[in-house]
């Protein structure tokens, strides 16, 4: 096993930091997905069950799951930004993240600094939680609808011995 790295995020061991790294990667379309994914990294089916529990329960991780492309199912996609001021950026975030439609966000070094996914089932339900963001924030919200589908294979390895990251790094 590769020393531990200098830096991993608060709330993930070196452990955690395989696992999500290798989960990246591609989910066994198993019986025991996370059975074979555990033997793969010397951990049992639970361990690995009770890892993700554990990184979803404390936030460390926000959503473990497929990706759909959601109008093939009625639903729609939203990027959107806020131009949030510095002393609220904490308290925005959490705003933001409170709604189920959110799916992630991020900061951003751009006078738009936070930056956040909606995912509805229907687009009225999509520009519904655009509306819920701005009347909790306070903030106008900048909507740009998905127009067309782009794979750009996103991988964010968290060890740099990680499966495949030189690879994916210099893609």
């Amino acid at each position: 096993m590769p020393p531990e790295p200098h830096a991993l995020p608060p709330g993930i061991d070196l452990l955690d930091a395989r696992l999500i790294d290798r989960l990246q990667m591609a989910l066994p379309l198993t019986e025991r997905p996370f059975a074979d994914v555990g033997a793969e990294l010397g951990l049992s089916e639970a361990q690995v069950i009770e890892r993700l529990d554990r990184l979803l329960r404390t936030g460390v991780l926000t959503r473990l799951g497929p990706l759909f492309q959601i109008e093939r199912a009625g639903g729609m996609f939203i990027l959107a930004a806020l131009a949030v001021p510095e002393a609220r950026y904490a308290e925005v975030t959490e705003q933001v993240n409170a709604l189920p439609e959110v799916a992630h966000n991020y900061r951003r070094e751009h006078a738009l600094n936070m930056w956040f996914v909606v995912a509805a089932e229907t687009p009225e339900a999509a520009w519904a939680a655009c509306d819920a963001v701005a009347a909790r924030t306070g903030l106008h919200v900048h909507a740009f609808p998905k127009e067309r589908e782009f794979f750009v294979s996103l991988y964010l390895p968290l060890l740099a011995d990680a499966p495949d990251a030189h690879h994916r790094a210099a893609a």
